[in-house]
């Protein structure tokens, strides 16, 4: 049954402290996996594991610059040696400035890429060891239907980003096969902090684009992420799985 499909197994999300990453952890936990949640937001993702621990699941925060390469691997080991193992990394810490392409300077554009591409070679970098000396792991990492198609409403570097994301998905794949899957979840347009802040008119013009009828939801993300995270998925690699409600078909 899904509920216990991941008992014994241990997980790192990072980017956990809110939005997309703590469903992603919730998910994962409810799934039987004990996850350490993992964000530069000391205070927020102290709190994400609490309220994950007081639901009756097994977790812990760890605080890293996901940019930061000794923070990375600081924060690996620490990880491994409490829990033992590694077997899931869910690379979804990521930022998005909406600033015009005339706009973005060179430290801002390094900044973004560092985060959101940097940081997800350094964390798969960093488990890689460990996910080889079992013979077995899970990388899924979070990209976006902005790096498919171009975003219209994010920042030329957070679309540079994803769509590089995509890329370092298959290279990994094909290098750590067959022991490693290494696999891509794509959102849509997604209810987040950012599109709280959004017009009703602005978010009905995204949704009259997107045929089930809706933006996606946190929770629409964490399944898709559960699926490649467990052992059903085992025969899966190198693969982007859409979770756009329809906005963009391949």
């Amino acid at each position: 049954m899904m509920q216990t499909a991941m008992n014994g197994q241990c997980a790192i999300v990072t980017g956990a402290a809110r939005g997309i990453g703590i469903e992603i952890a919730r998910s994962l936990a409810q799934a039987g996996a004990s996850i350490a949640l993992v964000d530069l937001d000391e205070e927020g993702v102290a709190q994400a594991a609490h309220n994950l621990c007081d639901e009756g699941h097994q977790a812990f925060s760890a605080v890293a610059d996901v940019s930061n390469r000794a923070q990375v691997q600081a924060m690996v080991s620490k990880v491994h040696q409490q829990l033992g193992r590694i077997d899931v990394l869910v690379n979804n810490a990521g930022i998005c400035p909406i600033t015009a392409v005339e706009e973005i300077s060179v430290s801002e554009w390094d900044f973004v890429l560092g985060v959101n591409l940097k940081g997800a070679f350094l964390c798969s970098q960093a488990v890689i060891p460990v996910m080889r000396q079992q013979q077995a792991g899970k990388i899924v990492n979070i990209a976006s239907s902005a790096g498919q198609m171009g975003g219209l409403a994010v920042g030329l570097h957070y679309t540079a980003s994803k769509a590089g994301l995509l890329g370092l998905t298959k290279g990994l794949a094909r290098i750590l096969a067959p022991d490693i899957q290494v696999n891509a979840v794509s959102p849509g347009t997604t209810e987040s902090e950012m599109t709280s802040g959004w017009s009703q008119q602005a978010v009905e013009g995204i949704v009259r684009g997107i045929p089930a009828g809706r933006l996606g939801r946190p929770v629409d993300v964490a399944g898709a992420v559960r699926f490649l995270a467990s052992r059903e998925s085992d025969f899966i690699t190198g693969q982007t799985l859409n979770v756009n409600g329809g906005l963009l078909m391949i």
